[in-house]
């Protein structure tokens, strides 16, 4: 079964539990690092997720998975919080970014750039402003390859 089947395979067994626990799927991953498979698992909720509930959570797709289990390999199952450099994968992610510190890449060079670190700030569903230093880069959102809250030091 390839990667992003077994992704969604995941995200549709996993996403009535998190619903209805007021969490947010944020991602999966399925990868191999060394010799490893692993599927990882990033939920959120309002307010910040808990050790205590990324283990309810890690139990729930567990049994889950003892009984129906798309994946063949042997993998460690991993269930975490995005972290502080969360990814924004869905509009709706970008839209809740306006005003923090973001980084992003874009498929093609945007404005003689392919790399936009700075304040989101605005996001209309088509196109992302970024204020890099003084100045302000208008981005389609088709053309973002990647997104994701950026730390400030």
């Amino acid at each position: 079964m390839s990667t992003s089947k077994i992704k969604a395979v995941v995200e549709e067994m996993v996403q009535p539990f998190l619903m209805e626990n007021g969490f947010e799927l944020v991602d999966i991953e399925y990868v191999k690092e060394g010799g490893n498979w692993f599927l990882r698992i990033f939920v959120d909720k309002e307010g910040g997720i808990d050790i205590d509930e990324c283990g309810r959570v890690s139990e729930y797709v567990s049994e889950r998975l003892d009984e129906n289990d798309p994946i063949t390999d042997a993998y460690f199952l991993e269930v975490s919080s995005p972290g502080a450099e969360r990814p924004l994968k869905k509009p709706e992610d970008m839209a809740k970014a306006v005003g923090k510190h973001v980084f992003l890449t874009t498929y093609e060079p945007v404005g003689g750039a392919k790399e936009f670190e700075g304040k989101l700030v605005s996001f209309d569903g088509e196109e992302a402003v970024v204020e890099v230093g003084k100045k302000r880069q208008a981005i389609p959102y088709e053309k973002i390859a990647g997104a994701r809250l950026a730390v400030v030091f």
